[in-house]
């Protein structure tokens, strides 16, 4: 029988953004995903296999499909703060698994390749930040962000053998997110009345992303060509004051501080520009979705 679907491996399918992304595409494509631990709200949705994989210890492609088309890869260390302590496993996840993935989907036939990567890797900035904005290789941007930089040159490395999209995501939040994360984070300080640190009056200012705009943005990215990097980012600023006086309105709370002298130092806004002529722009408000985080 003629395969007609196209095949698409998914790591980090059972995630933040990658269980809405396999939502998305479960009607029209036969899913791969390389999970932990199988999750059963995903069975029935279509054609998808889980392959049970630590991704931290590495993956078997022998027991992949020899055949694949596309691969995108979400998948993110659950210990990325842990350093140094973790450090092999977020290398292995941002690196090691990657460069794995990468060598078996050029073997595979894979045409693209989609790579999430970060906003942070830029560090801040007093305007906001584009894709050609120069990313300092020197300093130290901190041990997650430097694997994110080194994935980012090994899956460029390919692109004369395939597609590669590489989406550089400012702060995705939604339900289900781990509550270490910014925005649940700032939720939880709140509610507790934990001092909130504050670098000047108002703190870094940021466009945090929806997971279900993030998880639209990437498989719109599935039809770029060529070798691209796309920031993914929302559509609104926000500074850190607003979003606890945002999160303590909703709450009845007044948020706490911890006033730092001098300025924020940069912002970490993304600039959409080319997000949405590529991919379409995102459309969540942080204040429609808040209540997903309480």
């Amino acid at each position: 029988m003629t395969r007609t679907s196209t095949r698409i491996l998914i790591t980090g399918g059972a995630g933040l953004v990658g269980s809405r992304l396999v939502r998305l595409l479960a009607p029209e494509a036969e899913l791969h995903l390389l999970v932990r631990h199988p999750d059963p709200a995903l069975e029935g949705l279509g054609n998808i296999h889980q392959h049970p994989t630590d991704l931290a210890v590495g993956v078997d492609v022998a027991r992949l499909p020899a055949r694949m088309d596309q691969v995108v890869h979400l998948a993110q260390s659950a210990h990325f703060r842990d350093f140094p302590r973790q450090a092999p496993d977020v290398f292995n996840v941002n690196v090691g698994t990657l460069a794995t993935l990468l060598h078996y989907a050029v073997h595979a036939g894979a045409t693209r390749f989609v790579l999430a990567s970060s906003g942070g890797v830029y560090g801040s900035s007093a305007a906001p930040l584009r894709e050609d904005t120069p990313v300092s290789l020197s300093g130290n941007p901190g041990f997650y962000l430097a694997s994110k930089l080194c994935g980012e040159l090994l899956a460029g490395a390919y692109a004369p053998h395939m597609d590669v999209v590489m989406l550089r995501l400012f702060f995705a939040y939604g339900r289900g997110q781990r509550r270490s994360m910014l925005l649940p984070r700032l939720v939880d300080s709140v509610r507790n009345g934990v001092p909130v640190g504050l670098a000047g009056p108002e703190g870094i200012r940021v466009n945090p992303i929806h997971a279900d705009d993030a998880a639209a943005a990437c498989r719109a990215a599935l039809a770029v060509t060529g070798m691209r990097t796309i920031n993914v980012a929302g559509p609104e600023v926000h500074s850190l004051r607003a979003l606890c006086e945002l999160i303590g309105a909703r709450l009845g709370k007044a948020p706490v501080y911890d006033l730092r002298p001098g300025d924020s130092g940069g912002d970490v806004i993304g600039d959409t520009t080319r997000m949405t002529e590529l991919l379409g722009p995102a459309t969540r408000r942080v204040a429609d979705h808040l209540d997903e985080l309480l």
